[in-house]
């Protein structure tokens, strides 16, 4: 296996930089899993393809305004993204400048909307491998905002982190379009961007049906926009991410399966968190009643799904289009098969559909 493998050429035209007029409005092109075969539709027409007793599960996670522009206390511009909020006031993050920070260096924030305002204030705890631990405080001393989270503080000052490949600045609207309508945990620095198709009335819709809803919960990291530096993927390492699954969503997979189901995954996310909640439970193989016991996990993953995975949980997938040569790229060629997948892209340029995160979706069935 080589990462060239995973490759497939994309004009630069075809990567959306906004998101469609309305959420359902984007277009979804289907695959069978077997065949390879192909169906144009819109997202709006993903009712079509489900069944009463299949179960649809989520990612619920709330993206936070993480990225940070400001300058050091001497003077020089640096960018900060935060990684992983830690506590009230702390967090680990990346942060770019012309020379790397040392240990007490005090980086300032002004309000975006109000340069007046007291400013923001990390200082410098140290290096956590590829991260800096930093501490906020408002105005110098944090007195203005006794109480107030760190979370909170970053809903006042941060920006929303649009991935790198989006050329433009964050705008408002970014605020609630780079999110899902049911997003509820906050935490990731890039969303999982497969339920930001679904609004409310399709939510209903499938429900009406007669079709199951279960949330799963995973933080998105930064890493997963890090491009794969090595010519074999299985000497990739993969960034560890923080996720939940509930004993509510281990009965619900159960249900379904017992009752001749699908389980629906909404995005490689959620996808990551059943199978690698069904690897921590130390089970035997799973795949078949009375096998499958999918347990509660909370915890770090860093599962890595390339070709030659045998999922356990999952039996159909929506999804977004990834980066070429990406982690992404290898999870959907596991799942759907690599010729099938990168046939499918091609099919996706030549009919200019639109790429990556604000994009077009796939259904993978």
């Amino acid at each position: 296996m080589h990462l060239s493998d995973f490759s497939y050429e994309l004009p630069d035209v075809l990567i959306a930089h906004y998101p469609p007029a309305e959420r359902t409005g984007s277009r979804l092109l289907c695959m069978r899993r077997d065949s390879g075969a192909l169906e144009h539709r819109r997202f709006s027409d993903l009712i079509e393809y489900l069944r009463p007793g299949d179960l649809l599960v989520f990612n619920d996670t709330r993206v936070i305004p993480a990225r940070l522009l400001g300058v050091k206390e001497s003077g020089g511009r640096i960018e900060v993204m935060i990684e992983r909020v830690l506590g009230e006031r702390e967090a680990l993050a990346q942060v770019r400048a012309s020379k790397s920070p040392k240990p007490g260096t005090r980086l300032i924030f002004a309000r975006p909307d109000d340069g007046r305002a007291s400013p923001l204030i990390a200082e410098v705890l140290g290096r956590e491998g590829e991260f800096y631990r930093l501490r906020f405080v408002v105005g110098g001393t944090g007195e203005s905002a006794e109480g107030v989270t760190l979370t909170q503080l970053l809903e006042v000052y941060g920006h929303i982190p649009l991935p790198p490949y989006i050329k433009r600045g964050d705008e408002l609207a970014d605020r609630e379009r780079y999110q899902t309508v049911y997003s509820r945990k906050h935490g990731a620095v890039a969303a999982p961007t497969a339920g930001l198709h679904f609004d409310q009335p399709l939510l209903d819709a499938i429900r009406a049906l007669g079709v199951d809803q279960a949330y799963v919960t995973l933080h998105v990291g930064s890493g997963t926009f890090q491009p794969v530096r090595v010519h074999d993927p299985l000497q990739h390492k993969m960034h560890s991410e923080r996720i939940e699954v509930s004993a509510e969503v281990c009965e619900k997979v159960r249900d379904c399966k017992a009752r001749g189901g699908r389980v629906i995954a909404v995005g490689t996310t959620s996808v990551r968190c059943l199978e690698s909640a069904s690897r921590a439970g130390s089970l035997c193989p799973l795949g078949t009643l009375p096998h499958l016991e999918l347990k509660p996990f909370a915890g770090e993953t860093d599962i890595f799904i390339y070709p030659g995975y045998e999922f356990q949980v999952v039996d159909a997938m929506i999804t977004n289009f990834h980066l070429s040569e990406s982690t992404l790229m290898m999870l959907v060629s596991a799942f759907a098969g690599r010729e099938h997948i990168l046939a499918a892209y091609r099919e996706a340029v030549a009919q200019r559909y639109r790429f990556f995160s604000y994009g077009d979706a796939m259904l993978l069935y």
